[in-house]
């Protein structure tokens, strides 16, 4: 009788750890939020501006890559890799490189159709056996080969906090953002990114914690190839 009353008692205690932990895991997907960190950094940095204006809104591309990434984040898109026919995901889901995409979208840049054209012109810069339009451009290494063979290439420095401006673009090894005109105390800027179905923000403290997987950061120059 003592044993398996004990075994009720221990069933009924794995029941509940088991409740809580699904309760959490849905609260926590649930809060990731939107909301923008305040700049905690009190010396004043100024803010680059491109002197080009691609899509003529009266704002320059710089300054529009930053904007067109908040206003992406908003729809607050849910994380989940899947393949898209035309690659732009429709549905509410996204990744990491769609977070860059968009922001460039924004500013009058088609990310697919330059990489696409990119490769098909240096195949041998990407090691790809089969180019296909709608996903190419949605993985971070080939990413990484487009930025660094076609835009400006900037310090990875933390420490250099002057050169990090927002609306300028960071790969990691694994994962790729663009980063925030806020700061946090030390004057390391924010990333605004989407790297994880439990990510608590959009716009997070992200580049010191991940400061060795850094690979590259970029400022949208086509300009100024290199």
């Amino acid at each position: 009788m003592k044993s398996k009353k004990l075994f009720r008692i221990i069933a009924a205690c794995i029941l509940l750890a088991v409740m809580i932990l699904l309760m959490f895991t849905r609260l926590y997907h649930r809060g990731t939020s939107v909301k923008r960190p305040k700049n905690a950094y009190k010396r004043h940095i100024e803010q680059f501006k491109s002197s080009v204006d691609m899509d003529k809104d009266g704002i320059d591309d710089q300054s529009d890559i930053l904007n067109s990434a908040l206003y992406y984040i908003q729809t607050k898109p849910k994380y989940e890799s899947r393949y898209y026919i035309g690659g732009t995901p429709n549905d509410g889901y996204g990744v990491c490189t769609d977070v860059v995409a968009a922001a460039l979208f924004g500013a009058g840049y088609d990310l697919q159709k330059l990489v696409s054209e990119d490769i098909n012109e240096h195949p041998q810069n990407y090691d790809i056996q089969s180019p296909d339009k709608n996903i190419d451009y949605r993985r971070v290494r080939n990413l990484q080969v487009y930025f660094k063979n076609n835009t400006k290439s900037l310090t990875t420095d933390l420490s250099e906090i002057e050169e990090w401006q927002g609306g300028d673009i960071v790969i990691f090894k694994k994962h790729i953002g663009i980063v925030s005109d806020r700061r946090d105390k030390n004057g390391v800027p924010y990333i605004i990114h989407h790297g994880s179905k439990y990510q608590r923000a959009y716009e997070q403290k992200y580049l010191k914690s991940k400061s060795d997987e850094i690979v590259g950061h970029y400022r949208w120059e086509l300009e100024s190839k290199n």
